[in-house]
């Protein structure tokens, strides 16, 4: 093994890396492209990298990554399972990254998180493409169902899929010794135009037993199914839950000054673009999808973007979002728990998702908002002065000023310091599971000029301070120059654009939690009726939309509404046209019709 490492070692000095500085004292680290694993080469130039400011500049070609020299490290990863990960690119401490992939294309295999950047001042990374030369996924061809039985049978995919069949059970992907324990998440699939199936349901599949028919086929025995999957439809799974996120393609943290230009991920593990804890981040004319030509339904595992407690100015532009099995972006900081007061200036507080585990919510310096149940409403601000971690789940923090006198046990915390200005122009957001845009910031969100088709609800606001713990209330929302065409198209019952915020027992269910909302000047093209869904909200305009009704699929939900207002206040309907059937308009409960204006609406 030794004499291994010492020819790769000497190799990459003498062939692969040129170092150089520039005007601005960059060391500039210029890779050339070999056949072969390149791990070890790429993890040697970073280390040995003189400058904090450097270059990577890789010439163009396919570039191969395993995990077998790539560095291990125990991570903790918002929204993925924590556990000791095998890094290739690992950006720790630098001021300056900048990567210039010339086009390049950079496959992996196996369990890897490809890029961490962490405590970085600026970030820059251009022209590349990320796949994986095996994905971890397992689909087939939907080709008999028998419920009384309770059995269906599937052709499976096996060029370019790995998995096998032992002892009654699929196991897949096979590499480096890993596979899921059951095939877990799951969807249906439309065989032409690889989006989720219409009326499609999440699915968590742990069949019985599976037999390989004498065709070839394999029948999968199970009679837990409640919905069963559409023959002709293609079934994907994922895996299971406890391991089918195990890192995004790019992680970035305790950093500022972001930037990816022209990157496309066709494939990743977990999330693709994840930013915790950041500030000023742009990801444009970039794109997650499945390579053309490729039998695969699936691109990547989770949400196409992410940003947990982030602050600055985000801005995701000129982006093609596909085939993901979550949301195309999520937006949201985290609310925690008091466990205990410890004194009039220190309070110990959880983080109560398992997928929080780790996360550094506050640090010194940073405003923190207290919300005392019953009312959700952010009220008094204080500094944190001192954190101190006990462990993944508690952290002491306290306070310039005293707490709350009536703060109590399960109150939830906010951090008002980390919350970003958010933007989202000219992108194509489609065939993926879940909900186009998902997205909680009190500050500004602009959501203009998009080509948006979903799954579930295209832009969904929800704070949640259970199950998630995801914070938290909007307070100005532009949705203005979209073109909604095919939406909400799974079984589930959602809208075009739906505000439900999902708050704890201990929480008055009527009061009012997100606020002004404008939604404007949008092109509507569904073939159901709900349009806007709000429960707890004030101020919406909804004015100068064009709705038409498509004949392209089944009323799923004939009898919904195409607005229906909950616990709303001050509500305009207005100029908007709608050309089709539909007769269910309006619902307003009494709370909602008071402050209620609709007029000059053509069609309803």
């Amino acid at each position: 093994m030794r004499n291994i490492q010492n020819k790769f070692l000497a190799f990459t000095a003498a062939v692969l890396l040129f170092v150089s500085f520039g005007v601005n004292a960059k060391e500039i680290i210029t890779i050339k492209h070999v056949k072969g694993d390149m791990t070890l080469q790429v993890r040697t130039a970073i280390e040995n990298a003189k400058d904090k400011d450097i270059k990577l500049v890789f010439e163009k070609g396919n570039y191969l990554f395993h995990t077998d020299y790539a560095i291990g490290k125990y991570l903790y990863v918002t929204n993925h399972g924590n556990g000791f990960k095998k890094i290739i690119f690992s950006f720790e401490g630098f001021n300056s990254v900048e990567i210039e992939g010339n086009g390049s294309e950079f496959i992996f295999r196996g369990q890897a998180a490809p890029f961490v950047f962490e405590g970085c001042q600026k970030i820059d990374v251009k022209n590349l493409t990320i796949d994986w030369d095996i994905p971890f996924s397992f689909q087939g061809d939907v080709v008999a169902v028998n419920k009384e039985i309770g059995y269906y049978d599937l052709k499976p995919y096996t060029k370019g899929f790995s998995w096998k069949l032992s002892k009654g059970r699929i196991l897949f992907p096979g590499i480096n010794h890993f596979n899921f324990a059951a095939l877990g998440s799951s969807l249906s699939h439309n065989k032409e135009t690889k989006a989720v199936d219409y009326g499609a349901w999440d699915m968590s599949l742990r069949p019985m037993h599976v037999d390989k028919l004498q065709n070839g086929n394999l029948r999968f025995f199970d009679k837990t199914i409640k919905r069963w999957p559409r023959v002709g439809s293609v079934l994907q799974s994922k895996g299971d839950k406890a391991h089918n996120r195990y890192a995004p393609a790019f992680l970035v943290r305790n950093s500022k000054n972001i930037r990816f230009d022209g990157v496309v991920i066709h494939h990743a593990l977990g999330m693709g673009f994840l930013c915790e804890r950041s500030e000023n981040i742009t990801i444009i004319n970039s794109g997650i999808y499945i390579r053309e030509g490729s039998d695969r339904v699936i691109s990547i595992i989770a949400d196409a973007t992410h940003f947990a407690n982030c602050k600055g100015d985000i801005l995701i532009e000129n982006c093609r979002l596909e085939g993901m099995y979550d949301d195309g972006t999520n937006v949201h900081g985290t609310y925690v728990a008091v466990d205990k007061i410890l004194n009039k200036k220190t309070v110990r507080v959880a983080l109560k998702h398992d997928q929080q585990m780790g996360f550094e919510f506050a640090g010194v310096g940073d405003e923190i908002w207290f919300i005392k149940s019953p009312n959700p409403s952010r009220a008094e601000v204080n500094t944190v002065t001192s954190v101190k971690v006990i462990n993944d789940y508690f952290t002491d923090l306290t306070f310039e000023n005293e707490l709350p006198s009536d703060l109590k046990i399960e109150d939830i915390l906010e951090n008002k310091t980390w919350n970003p200005v958010f933007t989202m122009r000219g992108n194509t957001i489609r065939d993926h599971r879940a909900r186009n845009i998902i997205i909680k910031t009190p500050k500004k969100i602009i959501i203009e000029d998009n080509d948006l088709s979903s799954m579930m609800s295209s832009i969904m606001l929800r704070g949640e301070t259970y199950y998630w713990f995801e914070s938290g209330n909007v307070e100005e929302v532009i949705i203005r120059n979209n073109r909604f065409v095919h939406c909400a198209y799974g079984g589930a019952e959602h809208a075009i654009l739906k505000v439900s915020p999902r708050l704890g027992k201990s929480f008055d269910q009527t009061a009012i939690y997100d606020r002004n909302i404008l939604f404007e000047n949008n092109t509507i093209e569904t073939f159901d009726n709900r349009i806007i869904w709000a429960d707890r909200l004030d101020g919406l305009i909804v004015r100068g939309n064009t709705i038409k009704e498509t004949t392209t699929e089944k009323k799923q939900y004939p009898n919904a509404f195409m607005f229906d207002l909950i616990n709303c206040k001050n509500v305009e309907i207005s100029k908007n046209k709608y050309i089709g059937t539909a007769k269910n308009t309006i619902k307003a409960d009494e709370v909602s019709k008071k402050t209620l204006k609709v007029k000059r609406n053509k069609g309803f």
